[in-house]
């Protein structure tokens, strides 16, 4: 007889206490192998697939996508050691003792074996062969439902629509071909939540906005977080800003250089980040953190270096580990990669946490200016404006030059401003001669 045994949602670590159904990788009836990632979830750091730490056959699911889960709700049960036309039987009640996102077990992942069925079975109990299951849209419904697909595709709508007992066929999509948008199912709320003269004949408007020129957008997933940890940061930390105009003609040129000579490019925010690395090194009381329970300043002898990344998720910060120890070719490959996984919203929790210090390059969006929220709990954080030509008097006479302007937020109880003013010196002395950066590598 197999065993068949529950795994829940594992606890994701650094406070994260809640995760989003994305997307399942698996459905009821799929053998499933060791390790073998079963599910998207988005948690309000990353986005993550969850390893099942069972192998064996998929009895149920829990929960549709774009349900939010506790940790330590269900996920799926597993049959152990049931054997199935796809391969033999895995060994009973074996596990990897998995628990966290992104730790497996020392052997190499197997590949996934599913089973192959006309149609998907319903994604909340287990499958009963004896009931007849009707499709919708590529999803269970119970038998006697309308004919005829329901034309979406965001599960945040269908869930919209269920949670406020909407039937999505009584609606009429305004999107292409039909499609039922979430503008589509709030004006159907608003509809139904006053009292309105009928419609005169003709299309609705696409959109409406959610009462009287309002427009609610929830806080949650990374904008949630995001929004608790910059209003944390201002309600604890006594920060102030110190900036300077910088000539980085001197910086832009000697990169060009660098780029010239073959091999991989250098990027400006690798360069950046030297800089900045060798400056904690002169002045690390600005590498630390504030433990405000014991009354303590803890400083670190490790930069793990932050930088805010704009994603269409929203902002994230992903950390370069250790990087007082790499060079400006392995910083530009790491910038590369941490940027591109947060495009693709691929970033682990890991990749987003134990920063020390942070690199704000707010340059790329245009501007020249700003005073950013330090990234808490860290002390400090380097801001960079756009570099471009301005008149800037340079040996005694006016020329044009390309000038950045640089910014320091810190946290005024790791240091005075005395402190906070020599680290932005130095930076400031590096972009304008960067032969004062080789005198400390």
């Amino acid at each position: 007889m197999p065993q068949v045994l529950e795994f829940k949602l594992p606890d994701l670590g650094e406070g994260l206490t809640e995760a989003q159904i994305v997307r399942w990788l698996v459905e009821v009836g799929d053998v499933v192998t060791i390790d073998q990632p079963v599910v998207e979830v988005e948690t309000a750091k990353a986005m993550v697939e969850v390893p099942c730490p069972y192998g064996g056959v998929v009895t149920a699911r829990f929960g549709e996508e774009g349900t939010e889960l506790p940790v330590g709700a269900p996920l799926i049960t597993v049959a152990v050691g049931e054997r199935t036309t796809a391969g033999p039987a895995e060994p009973e009640a074996e596990g990897s003792g998995n628990v966290l996102v992104g730790y497996g077990t020392s052997e190499a992942p197997a590949r996934r074996r599913r089973v192959r069925r006309e149609g998907p079975v319903s994604a909340a109990a287990p499958a009963d062969a004896s009931v007849p299951t009707e499709t919708v849209n590529g999803r269970a419904a119970a038998p006697g439902a309308d004919d005829g697909p329901i034309p979406v595709i965001s599960p945040l709508v269908r869930r919209l629509a269920r949670q406020n007992g909407l039937d999505l066929r009584e609606l009429t999509g305004s999107g292409p071909d039909g499609l039922i948008l979430r503008a589509d199912v709030e004006y159907a709320l608003r509809a139904a939540a006053r009292p309105a003269p009928a419609p005169a004949p003709g299309p609705r408007p696409p959109a409406a906005p959610a009462a009287r020129g309002e427009i609610r957008t929830p806080l949650k997933g990374i904008r949630g977080a995001v929004a608790d940890k910059l209003a944390r940061s201002r309600r604890e930390i006594p920060d102030a800003t110190c900036w300077v105009d910088a000539d980085a003609t001197g910086f832009m040129r000697a990169r060009t250089a660098m780029n010239a000579a073959g091999g991989p490019k250098i990027s400006v925010l690798a360069l950046l980040a030297r800089i900045c690395t060798a400056a904690l090194a002169r002045f690390p009381e600005l590498n630390s953190t504030v433990d405000a329970e014991a009354r303590e300043i803890v400083r670190f002898d490790h930069v793990h270096l932050g930088f805010a990344a704009q994603t269409d998720r929203g902002l994230v910060v992903p950390v370069v580990r250790d990087a007082h120890t790499r060079d400006a070719e392995s910083l530009t490959a790491e910038f590369a990669r941490l940027t591109e996984a947060g495009r693709e919203g691929t970033l682990t929790p890991a990749d987003l946490t134990g920063g020390t210090f942070t690199l704000n390059n707010y340059g790329v969006f245009g501007v020249d200016g700003s005073t950013p929220i330090i990234n808490h709990p860290e002390a400090a954080m380097l801001g960079v404006g756009r570099i471009v030509p301005k008149p800037w008097v340079h040996e005694g006479e006016l020329a044009v030059r390309q000038v950045v302007q640089l910014s320091l937020t810190f946290d005024h109880r790791v240091c005075d401003g005395g402190t906070a003013g020599g680290f932005l010196r130095y930076v400031a002395d590096c972009v304008e001669q960067p032969a004062v950066l080789l005198r400390t590598l």
